[in-house]
This record gives C-alpha cells, sequence and structure tokens, in this order.
C-alpha cells in the first residue's frame, strides 16, 4: 500500500513539474518585406498547483504574491526582483497579461478625461512619466533578466542614448485623446538633461508630439545615482506647474514614486511595473 501510494506521488509531481515546464511562443512577427522575426520563448509560469506549499512557491504562486506586494506598494525598497521570479516576470511583462492590465488603467483614465468638464483655458494639463509609461525599456530588460539583475546605470544609459525604446500603446491612446480634449500633456521624468535631445527624438519616432513641457533632471551624477528623491523631484516639478496657473487633471506613472507627493494632481493612475523600484 505505501509502494503504492508513493508511485501515486510520484506520478502527481511528475505531471505537475511537466505543466511548469511546459514553454510557449509568442506569434511571429513579420518585417517589410516579408521576413519572419520570431518572438522570444518565454515560460507559462501558470499557478496550476493552488496553495501548495513549497511546491506552490517552487512553481511561480510565490511570484504571484510577490507582483501583488510591488503594486499595491507593500512590498517597497527592493533592488532586484527575486532570482526565482525572473521567469514569471518575463511571462508576465511579454505575454500578454501586462499589456491587458495596462488596458485596464488607460481605459479608466480615458473614461475620467472624457467625463470633465473643460474650462479650455489652457491651463489644464496632464502629466506623464516616461520610462515604462510613455516608452517601453522592455528590449532592454529582456537582455537583463526582467529586473532580477541589479540595475547598471551605465549600460541602461547606453541604450537611452539608442533612442530605440518603444511606445507603450496603451498609453499614447490616452495621449491622443487627451490632445483631441484640449488636454495639454506634460512630460516629466527622471531621466536627465544631457537625455534631452535623444529623448525628444524617441518620443517623435514612437508618435508622441505636441506637449505642452519636458521637464527633466539636472545632468548631475554621483556613483550612477542622481541626488535627493524621486517623490521630492517630480512633486517639486508639479508644485512649479500649479504655481504657474495650471491645474493638473491627471497624473500617470509606473512607479509610486510618480504620483506620490503633494500635489499629485486631480487623479492619479499607476500602470503596472514588476521590473524595478525608484523611491
Amino acid at each position: 500500500m505505501a509502494t503504492a501510494a508513493r508511485l501515486l506521488l510520484l506520478l502527481f509531481l511528475t505531471a505537475a513539474a511537466s505543466a511548469w515546464e511546459m514553454n510557449i511562443r509568442l506569434p511571429t512577427e513579420m518585417l517589410n518585406g516579408g521576413e519572419a522575426v520570431v518572438a522570444p520563448i518565454i515560460h507559462a509560469l501558470r499557478p496550476l498547483l493552488g496553495s501548495g506549499g513549497q511546491l506552490a512557491a517552487r512553481a511561480g504562486v510565490a511570484c504571484d504574491s510577490w507582483r501583488l506586494g510591488v503594486e499595491a506598494h507593500n512590498v517597497i525598497g527592493w533592488k532586484t526582483v527575486p532570482a526565482r521570479c525572473e521567469g514569471y516576470v518575463g511571462h508576465y511583462m511579454l505575454g500578454g497579461h501586462y499589456r491587458r492590465d495596462s488596458a485596464v488603467v488607460i481605459d479608466e483614465a480615458i473614461a475620467y478625461a472624457e467625463s470633465l468638464q473643460l474650462s479650455g483655458n489652457g491651463k489644464e494639463i496632464w502629466v506623464f512619466d516616461i520610462d515604462e509609461t510613455s516608452l517601453s525599456n522592455l528590449p532592454y530588460y529582456a537582455k537583463h533578466g526582467f529586473g532580477a539583475t541589479l540595475y547598471n546605470d551605465t549600460s541602461f544609459r547606453e541604450y537611452v542614448a539608442e533612442g530605440s525604446a518603444p511606445a507603450l500603446p496603451e498609453t499614447r491612446r490616452l495621449y491622443r485623446r487627451l490632445l483631441q480634449l484640449g488636454v495639454k500633456p506634460v512630460f516629466l521624468t527622471g531621466r536627465t538633461e544631457d537625455q534631452r535631445n535623444i529623448t525628444v527624438t524617441n518620443l517623435r519616432r514612437q508618435g508622441y508630439s505636441g506637449w505642452m513641457e519636458l521637464l527633466l533632471k539636472p545632468a548631475v551624477h554621483a556613483a550612477g545615482e542622481l541626488q535627493g528623491s524621486a517623490v521630492a523631484y517630480k512633486s517639486g516639478e508639479r508644485q512649479k506647474l500649479e504655481d504657474a496657473g495650471f491645474t493638473i487633471l491627471g497624473n500617470i506613472g509606473d512607479q509610486w514614486s510618480d504620483i506620490l507627493g503633494t500635489p499629485e494632481g486631480a487623479r492619479t493612475f499607476k500602470l503596472p511595473d514588476p521590473m524595478y523600484y525608484i523611491g
């Protein structure tokens, strides 16, 4: 009897493991000229085992919980994605879930904007973050463990200098709708003044135009980090906008530090980002 029970347990574990090891491939894309480009293979980490203790944690359920803690701003101050969650985060970012979550946020933002009775005085603005909000750095992070490796300022700045970051289509949809409504977009980013020209070029390449202002940090680096917190910097810049007579109708970013600190704006929207934390 004991032998039979052990055999059944072994069969269950084998079947469960095979479910986790399944690979999926994203659809191929066609370049101009008909050349097929195959998207990267990613792991289908699905919580099929429920709350099964350590077995479930190895399967990725703990990574689901970790990501929820990050998005709810309960897990803070972290430097890297947990090593065991690299595959899970990669699947989330590339497998469609990230885009669906982003679409929910943007749909709410557009519904809110369309419900407003605008004055049309030219002083109504919407604040946009850039990285992982207006532009996506997934091509960079896909090569650097989806945040599971420690941030390297030098290599990331080299990537930014290429000006090749794609737009997050959902955010661009909000941006264009706001322009139609007469709301002026303002970019407020942690990028620095020495990156202004390439950032403008990148934004225009990706279909962004007509913004009122692009606000960047001073080009001062110390050991790869900028002085002061992101919350203090961004809230300070928003205060300057209000002091100049502008009304911040909305504020959107991927980090809590994009939307915390007074004045936040009449309403804030948080896009998902489990790849890095900025405080």
